[in-house]
């Protein structure tokens, strides 16, 4: 019996999207403004509509409230600045941090989906750590 490879969910497409297009401009630096640098990665990738306005809600909560962030992750990495993590761990914790900040998913849900996001771009290492971290964050955040 084969498994049935169905189409990822709209929320697990979207974090995908969101996480491209963060990435995208972390690693441009020099001050590129996110908002732009995702709007040009998602219209070069040709985005559908509905994933692009919940990928968006994270990259606007990431570009508005990116400082926080970054200080909440700092918080529970205990000895790693924010920019000694790798890319992609960096953009993943954004983006789940993002998302414990202003969507109602349950976090247990943000967590799985971040280590999968982890394992798929980055390697089973880079998943433990950013299980590891997140999991201290939405605990100190109370949402576990």
């Amino acid at each position: 019996m084969r498994k049935s490879m169905a189409e990822p969910r709209l929320e697990t497409r979207a974090r995908s999207r969101a996480l491209q297009a963060v990435y995208a401009w972390d690693v441009r630096g020099n001050g590129a403004v996110l908002r732009t640098v995702a709007a040009q990665v998602w219209d070069d990738i040709g985005i559908p509509a509905d994933e692009r306005a919940w990928a968006a809600r994270l990259v606007e909560t990431i570009a508005t409230h990116g400082a926080r962030i970054d200080r909440d992750l700092e918080d529970v990495t205990t000895n790693w600045r924010i920019e000694r993590l790798g890319a992609i761990e960096r953009t993943v914790l954004r983006c789940a941090a993002a998302e414990f900040l202003v969507m109602e998913t349950p976090a247990k849900v943000v967590l799985q989906e971040a280590v999968r996001l982890a394992e798929r771009y980055g390697s089973a290492q880079s998943a433990k750590f950013v299980n590891g971290v997140l999991d201290a964050l939405a605990r100190r955040l109370g949402k576990l």
